[in-house]
């Protein structure tokens, strides 16, 4: 006997609805709502209201971090040349941990109730809802938990006096990249490269939602062969 598919009520808190799609969940999650208005994610309002960030609260709580980074590497007698090359190395970085996590956390496939479900808030929330302007960018509570992880890999590789440098660097690039997601949604460029990554993102999540992984810069889908083909490349084959 085959148990009847379960539906998706987008009217009540979806967050605990997810997990029961199991193997059908990544063709629904890939089905964009588009609205500017976001679903109700829980019931429990300090949850839901923990869910929804403004944009400018990024660059609001960490661009002070980043100068207190970058100020510390300096007072730890690294010159203001050697940090800017730290801020420099930290955001080329940073693209490449962006394409990693994109390619292979955020688009991760699951099946289960609770892999449905903790994917669903970690990123298949944006591909349903790709307009929802107050979850697009990451949440400052969860940012602040995996800057530790991030600092301590950091260090790993550096001495005390680059560490803060290349952090900082870093978290520059990540207060870049969700301010630039950000505007590649809501924002109306008139011209390159803000315009063709745009349409290159957007390409991401309304046509070939397995390529283009690249928010910042399509540097790393060059170079891991994750490049989307063109319209007319599709055509012709």
């Amino acid at each position: 006997m085959v148990a009847a598919a379960f539906t998706v009520d987008l009217d009540k808190p979806l967050v605990f609805q997810v997990g029961h799609l199991e193997e059908q969940y990544q063709e629904w999650v890939h089905q964009p709502v588009v609205s500017k208005e976001g679903p109700r994610f829980f019931e429990n309002g300090v949850l839901e209201f923990l869910t929804r960030t403004k944009w400018w609260a990024v660059p609001l709580i960490w661009l002070p971090v980043v100068c207190w980074c970058l100020s510390t590497s300096i007072q730890m007698g690294r010159t203001i040349t050697e940090v800017a090359m730290m801020v420099v190395f930290g955001i080329f970085l940073w693209t490449l941990i962006e394409y990693v996590l994109h390619r292979f956390l955020f688009h991760i496939n699951t099946k289960s109730y609770w892999a449905n479900t903790a994917h669903y808030l970690l990123h298949g929330c944006h591909h349903k809802h790709p307009m929802d302007g107050l979850r697009l960018v990451f949440p400052p509570a969860a940012a602040a938990i995996l800057c530790f992880p991030f600092w301590n890999l950091i260090k790993l590789f550096s001495t005390p006096s680059t560490t803060p440098g290349l952090f900082g660097g870093g978290l520059l690039g990540y207060v870049i990249y969700d301010c630039t997601h950000y505007y590649l949604h809501h924002g109306q460029p008139s011209s390159d490269p803000a315009k063709y990554l745009k349409k290159y993102h957007l390409n991401h999540h309304f046509r070939i939602q397995t390529k283009g992984f690249g928010i910042t810069s399509t540097l790393w889908d060059h170079v891991f062969g994750t490049l989307p083909s063109t319209k007319a490349a599709d055509k012709s084959i």
